[in-house]
């Protein structure tokens, strides 16, 4: 996605090898246009899959889910990182560690929001190693419902998320796939 890759080359900013900075427009401050272009992609992607839901983790990956889910006029479900008095009831969990903020946290969802008729796309900023996506997986399959594919905003092909999800069967669509920030410099693949 052209817009998408013009963004990160003129806002992302490389802290190192590992790690590539965007909250100049996706989960710090939000570019609400390219946002947009961002949901109509992963809605045309997965125009043919089904989807009854959308499915992502708090905070980042609202924003193309809620733009993805107006689309295709689905309702979007974020998984919670931090307990509430109103998230109560036998939740559905799973632990999932943050590569960037190098913490694990517990994320929830309320099984009232889930079934097993649900065919659900999951959608997040970044794929690194895959363990958002595995958590929100996991929470997919204790509600009995179906994983229709993963929608990622930025896919740091140089770490294995991509490899695991694959080898389990999962449809990925990443809209920029980051090949090395070696240098310095985003190179896509």
């Amino acid at each position: 996605m052209e817009a998408l890759h013009k963004k990160i080359r003129e806002e992302g900013i490389v802290l190192s090898d590992q790690v590539l900075k965007v909250d100049a427009f996706l989960n710090h401050q939000i570019d609400p246009a390219l946002m947009k272009e961002i949901g109509d992609e992963f809605a045309r992607l997965f125009a043919d899959a089904g989807v009854t839901k959308i499915v992502t983790i708090e905070a980042s990956g609202i924003a193309p889910a809620v733009m993805a889910g107006l689309n295709m006029g689905v309702p979007v479900i974020f998984a919670r990182k931090h307990q509430s008095l109103t998230l109560t009831e036998n939740l559905l969990t799973a632990s999932v560690y943050s590569f960037t903020k190098q913490v694990e946290s517990t994320v929830a969802i309320s099984p009232r929001h889930l079934s097993s008729d649900d065919n659900v796309l999951i959608i997040d900023d970044f794929l690194a190693n895959g363990k958002a996506s595995q958590a929100l997986i996991s929470i997919i399959k204790q509600a009995g419902a179906t994983v229709a594919g993963l929608g990622i905003v930025i896919e740091k092909s140089f770490q294995g998320g991509r490899a695991e999800l694959d080898a389990q069967g999962y449809r990925v669509e990443s809209l920029a796939r980051v090949e090395s920030l070696a240098g310095g410099v985003v190179t896509f693949k």
